[in-house]
């Protein structure tokens, strides 16, 4: 069995496990329990109703945190011309074509999100054995394949959280840090649920967001009441 140490434990100790908090209460408790000397991450993790073994049950989207992430990234854009010359300007960190995919495919990223213009994406799919696995490949659903790219860049450098579901029916994010004060979490984490069930496959059925549960990155684990994120 594990040995937690006291700091751990006493974190803990604050919690309920077996209650359901308001995110209001949830975020309180985040906070209280913060011992650590760095800021962290504030997690979010939903158990959706969802199957995404069947298409029609894959959930994925974007959702811009009203308050950021509180987390740079870096952005790279495969772009052209005067594409490329917008992704710069609006602080893409690397940009580039032919030779943005040699240095990629030969296994240096040097960004956290890709993002590519249309007609890049011929030369940009060759490289789905190398973005693929770390989930950096660019989709027009989550805006990551656009023409408007100093909007993408903007958004992915502004706090645009990426979200896609995983074999269990689970989506967890980081939706901003533990220094944030309470409304401003508030608000990410609602914008955040609120961009999940606008995202509802149209072959879910029943009960679509089952449980929700926030936690911090060294801290406790803490159970919402999902009526208390879920707008009206």
């Amino acid at each position: 069995m594990a040995h937690h140490g006291k700091r751990i434990r006493a974190a803990r100790e604050l919690v309920d496990a077996n209650k359901l908090y308001t995110i209001e209460e949830a975020v309180k408790l985040l906070k209280g329990a913060a011992k650590t000397k760095f800021d962290e991450t504030v997690e979010i993790a939903m158990n959706l109703g969802v199957d995404p073994r069947h298409a029609d049950q894959m959930v994925r989207g974007v959702c811009n945190l009203p308050n950021g992430s509180g987390r740079t990234l870096r952005v790279g854009v495969f772009a052209r011309g005067p594409k490329a010359d917008e992704a710069k300007a609006a602080g893409a960190d690397v940009v580039g074509a032919e030779d943005l995919f040699e240095i990629v495919n030969g296994g240096t990223i040097e960004f956290d999100r890709c993002i590519a213009t249309p007609d890049m994406m011929p030369l940009v799919g060759r490289l789905g054995k190398v973005l693929g696995p770390r989930g950096m490949m660019p989709n027009p659903k989550v805006g990551t394949v656009t023409m408007d790219i100093k909007a993408a860049v903007e958004a992915s450098k502004g706090g645009a959280v990426e979200f896609r579901v995983e074999k269990a029916g689970i989506i967890h994010a980081g939706i901003g840090k533990l220094s944030f004060d309470e409304g401003k979490l508030i608000e990410n984490i609602k914008a955040f649920v609120d961009a999940v069930s606008k995202a509802k496959p149209s072959g879910s059925k029943g009960t679509y967001v089952q449980r929700v549960a926030v936690s911090s990155t060294m801290g406790p684990g803490v159970k919402v009441e999902p009526a208390s994120v879920l707008n009206a």
